[in-house]
């Protein structure tokens, strides 16, 4: 934005004085700068002259917004910013304050930051509830469950979670990513983990130290979602070491778990028996069992039907 010293330039090749009033007319012509006067008489005209040039400013800035062409092509001097006009010391001077729709921009950065995941689809981070009714306009009821959770979920004191499960692409995902976004808007954080992915950097961890870490990250989020849990390959020590203790710790501290798996309770229990070693064992029977009763005693089971929305 050009400055009132930039603008008198070009009227310096002749009838300077003539523009500079005419100027200097519509700066105090303006409705906003003449409310701003009427409402601080104490105001001179010595000092209206001395800040001819912030009224200007003042004034074009006020008039960009008037016509805004949107955030992304703002040309405010500080863009998405609307100037306030203050006296501090017997002269004007502009105060900068983010506009609507950089406020609007800024809260949704803000909620995004409230979202975290790893190794989920880009997509997934933007599902809304519109999306998934439009997409799947029977699915009234499943979504009907989601909303309540969303509507009751409180990390801390209420540790109740969702199991959601269903043949392979029928939006699974993409409903836990809604989720998310709405719980965001209650500013609760949420965690959106693909399991069989982050069990593999759990177990590369070891080697880099970064184990216990990421593990404590994922333990200890508001909201966690466990992403196909049941297509990992299982072993003894994903579902006792990670997979059980992570489910302890949540389910001591009241903390919710959402689970997507293409396995319903019965074929998940049957998967954590069988671990690489094969075979069945008691012992694995027993750990699977405990695994379960957490899972059904801390979550309702959403069973999602319908077609294939990846082919």
């Amino acid at each position: 934005m050009d400055s009132i010293g930039k603008t008198i330039n070009h009227f310096l090749n002749g009838g300077f004085e003539e523009r500079y009033r005419q100027l200097t007319e519509s700066v105090l012509e303006n409705q906003r700068i003449r409310s701003y006067l009427a409402k601080h008489p104490y105001i001179t005209e010595r000092q209206v002259e001395r800040g001819i040039n912030e009224l200007y400013q003042y004034k074009t800035q006020w008039d960009n917004c008037d016509a805004c062409p949107g955030l992304s092509k703002c040309p405010n001097i500080v863009q998405g910013y609307q100037p306030r006009l203050t006296v501090y010391r017997g002269d004007f001077q502009l105060e900068y304050h983010m506009c609507t729709h950089k406020k609007k921009a800024e809260e949704q950065r803000r909620q995004a930051a409230l979202i975290q995941s790893f190794y989920i689809p880009k997509e997934i981070m933007n599902a809304t509830f519109d999306d998934f009714y439009e997409d799947h306009p029977s699915r009234t009821m499943i979504a009907a469950k989601a909303l309540e959770f969303i509507l009751h979920v409180n990390p801390g004191e209420n540790g109740r979670g969702l199991y959601i499960h269903g043949p392979f692409g029928v939006g699974k995902t993409f409903l836990t990513g809604a989720i998310a976004n709405e719980l965001a808007d209650r500013n609760i954080q949420t965690m959106i983990v693909y399991s069989p992915d982050f069990f593999r950097e759990l177990k590369n961890g070891i080697h880099d130290g970064s184990y216990q870490q990421k593990l404590e990250q994922v333990k200890r989020a508001p909201v966690l979602i466990l992403d196909d849990i049941g297509a990992e390959t299982m072993s003894n020590w994903v579902r006792d070491d990670i997979l059980g203790a992570l489910l302890q710790f949540r389910m001591m501290e009241k903390l919710p778990t959402l689970f997507t798996s293409n396995f319903d309770l019965d074929e998940l229990e049957h998967h954590l028996t069988y671990t690489q070693r094969g075979g069945l064992e008691k012992m694995d029977q027993l750990k699977a069992k405990r695994i379960m009763e957490r899972v059904r005693h801390m979550n309702e089971v959403v069973d999602m039907k319908g077609e294939n929305r990846r082919k």
